[in-house]
């Protein structure tokens, strides 16, 4: 079989409140030339939007080849959202790696192992606690305003407006920038977005490079641009927003002109080269941890169909 797909069935749908629906020869647009039952009552609640619902029992069920007639619940057979795209931009967080040279890497261990959870459970039944010891800075991780300032917002006094959700925005720099300054992000209109500085350093994630005193870092003239143009998040894909090298001396413009602002930064972005320049959603949430001002977050760019 191929081309388009309908199911036709009969349903009697029980509500927990009391009372019940019947329907004969009722009929759906489907993905692809088969859909259990189980699929089939939860592809039909979801399309007439009904609440309460607590069994649906499918019966003379068939299969008919005809062109969709536009449903608003066709059933996907990948789960997700017809069209839309994740682009993950965080690195994977393993066991012994190196987020910033000379700096404590995690540790990854069993908690309570599969056989050791077989005493506490039912026979047949068992499950596994892993255990991580780290520090707040590995892998891709925000930063909140305490953590450069005492009287800044910890991680749980970050508006979820300022995390998720957020319009998108790529500065792509030239091959070979270091600096990112005033001049290099003028043209871009960054008001209320997440700005997404693509140096391509993150290549080098993981090697003696990644520190070395080149490594391309955000202006303390350039960050304090975007604070006046009201940024609502920059991220970039290099080991820090501030130049570590020895010149600099220690300071950290960067990051004290955005976290003073209330702008998180996200540092060791990658995969930033999968994204267009605009048109997506950004998505970079830690888990809400009271006195904690940095922690990995997954980050990932949601981009709609035909982008």
């Amino acid at each position: 079989m191929s081309g388009k797909f309908r199911v036709q069935f009969d349903a009697e749908v029980a509500f927990a409140n009391g009372g019940g629906l019947r329907t004969e020869g009722f009929r759906l647009d489907i993905a692809g030339d088969g859909i259990d039952d189980a699929d089939l009552a939860a592809l039909f609640v979801r399309h007439l939007g009904l609440l309460m619902v607590s069994d649906v029992r499918i019966t003379n069920k068939t299969i008919i080849q005809e062109a969709h007639k536009g449903g608003r619940a066709v059933a996907d057979a990948a789960g997700g959202t017809a069209g839309r795209r994740l682009v993950e931009l965080s690195h994977v967080v393993t066991d012994g790696m190196i987020t910033l040279p000379g700096w404590p890497a995690p540790r990854i261990s069993d908690w309570l192992t599969r056989e050791a959870s077989r005493e506490r459970y039912a026979p047949g039944t068992e499950f596994h606690v892993a255990r991580i010891d780290m520090i707040a800075n590995t892998g891709t991780y925000l930063d909140a305003p305490a953590h450069r300032y005492a009287d800044g917002a910890d991680l749980t006094g970050i508006p979820l407006d300022r995390l998720a959700d957020l319009p998108g925005m790529v500065v792509r720099l030239p091959a070979g920038t270091r600096a990112v300054d005033r001049l290099l992000l003028a043209p871009y209109d960054v008001a209320g977005r997440a700005v997404l500085l693509h140096t391509g350093w993150d290549t080098h994630f993981g090697t003696e490079r990644y520190a070395a005193p080149e490594a391309p870092y955000l202006t303390g003239e350039g960050a304090q641009a975007l604070v006046d143009a009201g940024a609502a998040l920059v991220g970039i894909d290099s080991i820090n927003i501030d130049d570590m090298s020895p010149a600099a001396g220690g300071e950290r413009p960067a990051h004290s002109a955005l976290l003073a602002a209330g702008v998180p930064i996200v540092e060791h972005l990658t995969g930033l080269d999968g994204l267009p320049p605009d048109g997506f959603r950004f998505t970079a949430t830690p888990p809400r941890v009271a006195g904690m001002a940095t922690f990995p977050v997954r980050a990932f760019a949601t981009l709609d169909p035909g982008t």
